[in-house]
């Protein structure tokens, strides 16, 4: 009896053991299916497992990036320059999913010259095209390549000897000598150029050259930037017609001279080259250099403009050419265009704010006020929180160490007088002021009342989304 005692003990300790495995197995799912909608509400690595961190080089994608609403309402049709040809196409520098490189033909016989950052810490590109632009012009065909998401700077003996390894590559796929190959770099500074990534689409690039492709290359060269910019104009000089037509980049590290900007510019013209780069640096200086988003200056800053010369045409030799005062209004009009649309495409920017000063020693004097004015956080978080603060830009004219007389200073927003004589204008109503602040475009008038210089520089507001822009640029 005593056997079959126990043997009715095990038979009960199984049943039980069995009832008490299945209730366990039925709060573990239920477990389970409690950490599986937490998962969905608030999803978070268990504490037990820590996830491996992605590759060095895995990018984790990211969403596109909300379109400026200062942009205009889409990419202009730029007209075909004669003797010029684009190509755009992917080599995964940085990007993935998407095109970062550009590559531009000129005709034989083109000129081409530039103007660059006067940064102490210049890219490797910069320099490159510095020694180019200084030296004889070529014959042959020319080229320019671009790419974005790397800026080849602050890359010590590899920067350079990836510029010499592309210009090489260049000649050898297009046959354009390597003294006629020009070059930009935009992005993260301090990485090394992974250019052979680049070389191995220069064949590709090459066979796919277009005349029509201009937007395709304006959309390569983008960093940050919300939307490609793009300006032209056509013109007749003398019966011919002559056609400028370009595309830049740039949102952020703005501001002059020049900024983290690019601009490439392309027109018929016949022209004499030592000419056009003086046309382009006077240009530049109203309007590449006459813009701020933040005061910071890239170490890339590139603006080249070719010129094919194959508008039916005599070359303007000279300022004293009656052509050439029409051509450089046309040149600076386009650079000017291009300017303005990257300062609409500041990074976070709600608002696009000319300020206008007169009354200055100097138009030298007018324009550091003006920048002292437009680089000032107070004033550009006044702008962004729509305050009409003008006892910020009294700060901020005082501060630019221009000669200024405080009871000859008057300030307006649009037309509206704001302060005057030292003092608030007596119309002067607050309310108008707040109502003037909410337009999307605003013009600051200052005049400091010494003189009769004048300068108009273009900026942006501050908001809290040009930190976010920032803050997870490499992230």
């Amino acid at each position: 009896m005593a056997s079959d005692g126990k043997k009715k003990k095990s038979g009960g300790g199984k049943k039980k053991r069995a009832e008490l495995a299945a209730r366990l197995d039925a709060l573990q799912a239920e477990v389970a299916t409690l950490d599986a909608a937490l998962r969905e509400l608030a999803p978070e690595p268990a504490a037990s497992a820590p996830v491996a961190p992605p590759a060095p080089t895995a990018k984790p994608a990211k969403a596109a990036p909300q379109v400026s609403p200062l942009a205009p309402a889409a990419f202009p049709a730029l007209p075909p320059v004669a003797g010029v040809r684009f190509a755009a196409g992917e080599a995964g520098v940085r990007y993935k999913g998407r095109k970062d490189v550009m590559l531009a033909m000129l005709a034989a016989g083109s000129v081409v010259t530039g103007v660059f950052t006067r940064s102490s810490t210049r890219a490797a590109p910069v320099r490159w095209c510095e020694t180019l632009r200084d030296a004889p012009g070529v014959k042959g065909a020319q080229a320019i390549l671009v790419n974005s998401g790397n800026a080849n700077a602050f890359t010590g003996r590899s920067g350079a000897e990836a510029v010499e390894a592309l210009a090489a590559a260049v000649s050898a796929a297009t046959g354009a000598p390597k003294s006629g190959v020009w070059m930009a770099s935009t992005g993260v500074i301090g990485e090394a150029l992974p250019h052979e990534r680049i070389a191995a689409r220069l064949d590709e690039l090459n066979g796919a050259l277009s005349e029509d492709a201009g937007e395709s290359a304006a959309r390569a060269i983008m960093t940050t930037d919300t939307f490609p910019k793009g300006a032209s104009e056509v013109l007749a000089l003398d019966g011919a017609k002559v056609t400028i037509a370009g595309f830049a980049k740039g949102s952020g590290m703005i501001a002059p001279d020049m900024a983290t900007m690019l601009g490439f510019v392309f027109t018929d013209a016949a022209i004499d080259r030592d000419l056009l780069r003086r046309m382009l640096a006077e240009a530049s200086d109203r309007s590449f250099n006459a813009i701020t988003v933040d005061s910071d200056t890239s170490t890339s800053d590139t603006v080249l403009v070719a010129a094919t010369g194959k508008a039916a045409m005599d070359p303007i030799a000279s300022r004293r050419d009656p052509r050439a005062a029409a051509f450089a209004e046309a040149l600076e009009r386009v650079l000017r265009d291009l300017a303005q649309q990257i300062v609409r495409d500041g990074e976070g920017a709600t608002k696009l704010v000319a300020v206008t000063v007169t009354g200055a020693k100097s138009a030298r004097a007018a324009k550091k006020v003006g920048l002292a004015i437009a680089n000032s956080p107070l004033v550009k978080t006044a702008i962004a929180g729509e305050d009409p603060n003008w006892g910020r830009i009294v700060m901020a004219v005082g501060k630019s160490g221009e000669v200024a007389d405080r009871d000859l200073l008057s300030i307006r927003f649009g037309d509206i007088t704001v302060a005057e004589a030292g003092w608030v204008s007596p119309g002067y109503q607050e309310a108008d002021g707040a109502a003037y602040m909410k337009r999307d475009e605003l013009e600051i008038g200052v005049d400091l009342g010494v003189g009769t210089g004048s300068a108009t520089v273009w900026t942006c507001d501050l908001t809290k989304r040009y930190i976010e822009i920032n803050a997870d640029y490499r992230s």
